[in-house]
């Protein structure tokens, strides 16, 4: 299946898009000292404490890079939400060109009503912005498309992470 703006692409776009469409899973394998981190995480956003919080992302996404020895990068955890007029950024990856790693920023609160954002929403944006990363450092894709094989990579990522109910 491709998405709608997949015929707006290049030749040379859809060739990454397919190659990226056909990855449906990432190869960790979740240590349970990565799995422990997943409570730590959902105390902290709900005790508010963004140092907290970002500290636990920062050693979510080291965990994991670590795993899939890849480069590692850093997470900034920011307040409030950007708002603009096609909706919240939830999230915003940015590779390492000109600076020493990537980062990824995500927002704590909702931009509308400014409540701390739901658990299982904040620990999938982080896994979504560290498919990007995987994009361009383990699939070595020139490129990151969101296409249904990246949405199952972030999903993948999620069901090795969180022990179901």
């Amino acid at each position: 299946m491709v998405f709608s703006y997949y015929h707006k692409l290049t030749a040379g776009q859809r060739r990454i898009y397919q190659q990226s469409d056909s990855i449906f899973e990432v190869p960790l394998r979740a240590t349970s000292d990565l799995i422990r981190l997943i409570p730590e995480l959902e105390r902290a956003l709900l005790l508010e404490d963004r140092t907290r919080t970002e500290k636990v992302c920062q050693a979510i996404t080291e965990g994991i890079t670590s795993c899939l020895k890849v480069p590692a990068l850093r997470v900034r955890i920011l307040a409030i939400r950007p708002k603009h007029s096609w909706g919240e950024l939830h999230g915003l990856y940015e590779a390492a060109e000109g600076r020493s790693s990537a980062l990824i920023t995500l927002w704590m609160r909702t931009a509308q009503h400014r409540r701390i954002v739901a658990f299982r929403s904040f620990l999938r944006t982080l896994l979504h912005e560290l498919c990007h990363h995987l994009d361009y450092d383990l699939y070595k894709l020139s490129d990151s498309f969101h296409t249904e094989g990246f949405y199952k990579r972030e999903s993948s990522l999620f069901r090795q992470l969180v022990i179901k109910d």
